[in-house]
C-alpha cells in the first residue's frame, strides 16, 4: 500500500520553510500534516543535491 504523494513544489516548500525560515522539522510536519520522518528524508535529499554542480538545480523532479 503506497502512501500519500506529494508535489515536488509542496515537498521544496516544506524544505523551505526549515532551511531559509528557520522553522522546526516537528513543528512543520505537524503544520502540513505530514510526518516527520517524510519531511527528513526531504530535507536530507536537498542537501544532497546542494553539490557544486547542481546550484541551479531543483532536487525534486518537476512536472512540466
Amino acid at each position: 500500500m503506497r502512501g500519500t504523494r506529494y508535489t515536488a513544489e509542496f515537498k521544496a516548500e516544506a524544505v523551505k520553510q526549515i532551511t531559509e525560515r528557520g522553522h522546526g522539522v516537528v513543528e512543520v510536519s505537524k503544520r502540513l500534516g505530514i510526518s516527520d520522518k517524510s519531511l527528513h528524508s526531504w530535507l536530507k535529499q536537498s542537501q544532497q543535491s546542494d553539490q557544486p554542480n547542481s546550484k541551479d538545480r531543483c532536487f525534486f523532479k518537476i512536472p512540466k
